[in-house]
């Protein structure tokens, strides 16, 4: 469908800046590319290095009075954003969808109802956190980091976006975002909703445009305290060079090769099938997801069977159709990047259990990947090495528990990780063991206020709760 045929609402030639919807400096705009079509379906302006400028200036000027409201007030606002998004969940989901490949009824679920419930927990740790703290006669007091820079990736467009401007402004900063220019229309939905709800002007800002041209002035800008970015590790290391310039903060969460360890002794007709569906989330494209399976190597066959079996569930599919199954990957560069790995993992011997580099028949047109497993993988292979970013999961054979856990702390990630055991106690003993920031133990369900972020080359400091609200605060001692 072409860009002229969309509606309105997707056409966006204005940034938010001050409390306003203002033109870009500069004329380019950038077109969003719809996942299932291959055609665009939308556009936004090309900002530029002027227009960040404009915005952090906005965001210096409105410091000091959000600071300095009182944090009832602050969790009274943060709630009406989050009405506000409640009230347009479903045009957020459609529009992920559109631009991200995820099934509509998982975007819902996870793209809308995440970025919501970022917001209420944002809001909610203002009720009674300490910014305060008596220690002994010292008064420790946490204060607002200052004006943060907030760059973020395409593949959880909004939710990423919400866990890092939510607990900034629960923490009294203000903020200066660039979305990613590959799926930037949810957060001008978001934007829509701030003006709505009368956050005062320049607490929140919206700057699109590329990462080396946007995020790079982000990054180097003085008025900027912190940056927080998520994304790849490479341009995390570019953000982190920049920002060292003026030795700002930098909060990232970046990329990761997660093990998912099944113990000799758990039940594999639930492990696999789990750690499967936890590597094909969002067709592969999560930083957390389970893409390394060590398995028993006597135990090997049983658990390809299962692999295979479960992958078919995964069959891709219209991601607002009526059949369940895989959406498409976000671009075509992120298609042929995914295949690549796929052909590099067959060149280099590991054996294909199902899938491939082919476009599925039935879905000429859209980002598609065919859901892949491989077995027969060893450690030093590429595919068992470097983040593939689709839906492709390695099956690595192991001989003992020690080898299991040598294995998976052998990479320069350290994100997340799975234990799987029919010994509860076996199972945590053995997610203590692994170097990563969060340990799914037998399939534990993710808790959107625990701490969130890697070791290693995954990054540094963490996101969500009460955890993700200390990132955007200073600690000031005041000795009586």
């Amino acid at each position: 469908m072409a860009v002229e045929q969309q509606s309105r609402s997707a056409l966006r030639d204005k940034l938010y800046v001050a409390g306003d919807w203002v033109a870009a400096d500069g004329t380019g705009t950038i077109d969003v590319i719809g996942a299932r079509t291959e055609e665009p379906i939308g556009s936004v302006p090309e900002g530029t290095p002027a227009d960040v400028r404009r915005a952090v200036a906005a965001a210096r000027a409105a410091f000091d009075g959000w600071a300095a409201t009182p944090r009832a007030e602050r969790a009274r606002l943060l709630g009406a954003i989050a009405d506000g998004l409640e009230a347009r969940a479903d045009e957020i989901a459609a529009t992920i969808t559109a631009e991200v490949g995820m099934p509509i009824g998982l975007s819902r679920i996870i793209q809308a109802g995440l970025a919501i419930g970022d917001v209420r927990i944002a809001a909610a740790l203002l009720d009674d956190f300490a910014f305060e703290e008596e220690q002994g006669q010292t008064l420790v007091v946490r204060e607002p980091v200052g004006v943060v820079g907030a760059i973020t990736p395409w593949n959880y467009p909004l939710h990423q976006v919400t866990t890092k401007i939510a607990p900034a402004l629960a923490a009294g900063c203000t903020v200066v975002l660039k979305p990613s220019e590959v799926a930037p229309l949810s957060a001008f939905i978001l934007a829509e909703v701030i003006d709505e709800v009368g956050l005062p002007a320049g607490v929140f800002n919206l700057v699109t445009g590329f990462g080396p041209v946007v995020g790079e002035a982000l990054a180097t800008d003085p008025d900027v305290d912190m940056v927080s970015f998520t994304g790849s590790t490479r341009a995390g290391k570019r953000v982190s060079e920049l920002a060292s310039a003026s030795v700002k903060r930098v909060a990232l969460e970046l990329g990761g090769k997660s093990p998912n360890v099944i113990l000799d002794d758990a039940d594999l007709g639930r492990a696999v099938p789990d750690g499967v569906g936890k590597a094909f989330l969002n067709s592969g494209q999560t930083c957390s997801a389970l893409t390394r399976m060590l398995v028993p190597r006597a135990r090997l066959a049983e658990a390809e069977q299962l692999a295979a079996a479960t992958a078919q569930a995964f069959e891709p599919a219209d991601p607002f159709g009526e059949k369940p199954g895989l959406g498409p990957l976000v671009s075509e560069t992120q298609r042929e990047r995914v295949r690549g790995y796929i052909r590099k993992g067959i060149e280099e011997g590991a054996r294909l259990v199902c899938g491939g580099d082919e476009q599925p028949e039935d879905l000429p047109r859209g980002f598609y990947v065919r859901p892949t497993v491989f077995s027969d993988v060893t450690p030093e292979m590429t595919i068992a090495r470097e983040e593939i970013f689709g839906p492709v999961l390695v099956l690595i054979p192991y001989d003992d528990e020690d080898d299991a856990v040598r294995i998976a702390n052998d990479t320069v990630y350290g994100l997340a990780g799975g234990v799987w055991s029919g010994d509860q106690e076996r199972a945590e003993r053995v997610a203590r063991r692994l170097r990563a920031g969060q340990v799914e133990v037998n399939g534990g369900r993710f808790d959107p206020a625990a701490p969130f972020g890697g070791y290693k080359q995954s990054g540094n400091g963490r996101e969500n709760g009460r955890f993700g609200l200390e990132e955007f605060l200073e600690a000031k001692a005041l000795f009586r």
